[in-house]
Parts: C-alpha cells; sequence; structure tokens
C-alpha cells in the first residue's frame, strides 16, 4: 500500500480533470438549490433551510478541492505525529458532517469508549481520512439506519481502529488493490455509482503519509470504512 502519495491522480486524468469530475455533483445540487430560491411561494423558514443547504454542499465541496491540493504537497510537506485521543477527533468529525447530513435526510453516530486510549496520526490528516469515508457513507443505507463512527483496540491494545460504518451496497473484496486503476471511471466503486473513489484515495493516501492502514470490512447489509493507527502509551496525557 506504501508508494508515491502523488500517484492517487495519477490516472491518466489531469488534476483539473479529476476535481471537474468530482465536483459536478455539488454543482448540480447548489445549481437547483439557487433555482428554487427563485419560487416566490416560499417561505422565509424555507429560503433559510435552503440557504443553510446550500452553504453546507459549498463546504463539502470545498474539502475535496483542499484534500486535492494537499495530496499533491504530500511528499513535499512535514506533518507532526502526536499523541492524539480518537475520541476527539471522531467527536470533530460528528460535528462537523451532522448539519450535512441531517440537510440530506440521514444520521451519523458515535458510540462512546468506556475507557480512553491514545494513537499516533496527524491530527489533519486523521480528520480528512474520516471525513472522506463519511462523506463516502453518505450516499449509501436507508434514511433510518444511521452511518456509525466506532474506536476498536486490537492486537491487545497495539492497534486503534477507526471505522465508519454505513447499511448500503456490498463492496468488492480487492476494493484497495484496483482503487488506482478504475478510479474516475463512471461506476469506480462497484454497486456503489455514486462514489468515483477519489475520496478514499485520498484517505488512502493521508494514511500511508501517517504510517497507518485503510481497509474495509464487508458486511451482509454494508461496510465499514476503517484506518489502523499505532497506538501511543502516553496515555498520561489524556
Amino acid at each position: 500500500m506504501r508508494g508515491n502519495p502523488s500517484d492517487a491522480i495519477n490516472t491518466g486524468l489531469s488534476p483539473v480533470m479529476i476535481a471537474a469530475h468530482e465536483l459536478k455533483t455539488p454543482l448540480v445540487l447548489l445549481r437547483q438549490l439557487a433555482l428554487s430560491l427563485g419560487d416566490e411561494s416560499l417561505t422565509a423558514s424555507e429560503r433559510a433551510t435552503i440557504a443553510s443547504h446550500m452553504k453546507l454542499v459549498s463546504e463539502r465541496a470545498l474539502r475535496l478541492t483542499s484534500d486535492l491540493t494537499k495530496v499533491q504537497r504530500l511528499e513535499d510537506a512535514l506533518f507532526e505525529m502526536e499523541p492524539l485521543n480518537p475520541q476527539q477527533i471522531c467527536e470533530e468529525v460528528l460535528y462537523e458532517l451532522s448539519p450535512l447530513y441531517k440537510a440530506c435526510g440521514r444520521h451519523i453516530t458515535l458510540g462512546r469508549r468506556k475507557t480512553q486510549v491514545l494513537a499516533l496520526a496527524n491530527r489533519d490528516l486523521l480528520r480528512r481520512v474520516l471525513l472522506n469515508f463519511a462523506d463516502n457513507a453518505l450516499h449509501y443505507g436507508e434514511e433510518d439506519e444511521p452511518v456509525q463512527l466506532s474506536i476498536q483496540t486490537r492486537d491487545n491494545g497495539e492497534v486503534i481502529r477507526l471505522g465508519v460504518r454505513d447499511y448500503g451496497p456490498a463492496v468488492p473484496t480487492n476494493l484497495w488493490e484496483t482503487l488506482d486503476e478504475h478510479a474516475m471511471q463512471p461506476e469506480a466503486v462497484h454497486a456503489r455509482p455514486a462514489s468515483s473513489g477519489l475520496g478514499l484515495m485520498i484517505a488512502q493516501r493521508f494514511a500511508d503519509t501517517m504510517n497507518a492502514t485503510v481497509g474495509t470490512l464487508r458486511h451482509r447489509d454494508g461496510a465499514t470504512f476503517f484506518v489502523d493507527l499505532h497506538a501511543s502509551k502516553q496515555l498520561n496525557l489524556l
């Protein structure tokens, strides 16, 4: 899984074409929302709701453009690794995405751990990994089934696993091996045509930079995308 980070977007398409492909959906939605504001029968409350939705969609598109820029600069930048509380990072992601999920008629939740743990990671890159996983999960599953953030320990506490569980269609067993090859094709992630795979590739590169590992657990009714981090023993920092 290691390699040149910039390979994530060297799939025969320029970064501009990749960004244009991925930004098409939010731009179309923004146009529809803007046109709907022209309806004179809308109440002030309905207009405020539409304006809020437009803001959330815009922020999601801006996150993608920021990630594309950062992925191009991974080799030239230094990313500080530090002991982090995964619960706090997940809570930040939950706070940031909850309004967007609500606007889309979806829910995102986070289970709380009885005991706290620390993981070695870069705060910004880890947040972006989870945001990309949660953005990917937003498109899938039933409205009454929430997307779930989770924190687990593995290998006798040596590994901290942060997961994003959805209840959508199945994913292929060789997803990560073929992602670079098939990204940006009309159905890059089999059975999940709303996903070009770009966000997952970005998450993979950010994880590689932190010496972390991404993966997927297939369920009968969905999938969990996860990132495995090395645990930190500096519990006194909690």
